[in-house]
């Protein structure tokens, strides 16, 4: 795993599952989206930035890939990096695995914006937050 990567592991509970007895599609939201928020938590020059308020990142795009279901008592891993850095939108790269066999579940490729709150408009990555930014980069 690269050192940028962050990685949180989670188990499949009943509630996570659709009537077919897997994890609705929806749910790979949220876990996508826990992994997200792992990976601010972890690198606290980002969070000390947005903290700030007058800055937010707002999801714009994202695809998802499922490729296979994952189900009730699968322990599962989500990792997160940043893929990409333009100067007003990144991309974040993230995969969730099941641990047992190592089989892929789903990938998903985000792409945000970093957004003006007071303007409600797209704001250049630049100064304090690129600093943070460009050294997560992973290739």
């Amino acid at each position: 795993m690269f050192m940028n990567t962050t990685s949180i592991e989670l188990r499949v509970r009943g509630f996570h599952l659709d009537g077919y007895g897997h994890v609705n599609h929806a749910r790979y939201l949220e876990f996508l989206e826990e992994g997200r928020w792992d990976y601010f938590d972890r690198h606290a020059g980002l969070m000390g930035v947005l903290s700030r308020g007058d800055v937010a990142f707002v999801v714009v795009n994202l695809n998802i890939d499922y490729r296979t279901a994952a189900v009730a008592g699968d322990d599962l891993e989500v990792r997160t990096h940043l893929a990409d850095l333009g100067s007003r939108s990144a991309r974040m790269s993230q995969q969730i695995t099941r641990k047992h066999d190592g089989a892929m579940v789903a990938r998903a490729v985000l792409t945000f914006v970093l957004l003006d709150v007071a303007n409600n408009k797209a704001a250049s990555i630049e100064g304090e937050l690129r600093e943070a930014l460009e050294p997560l980069l992973v290739s």
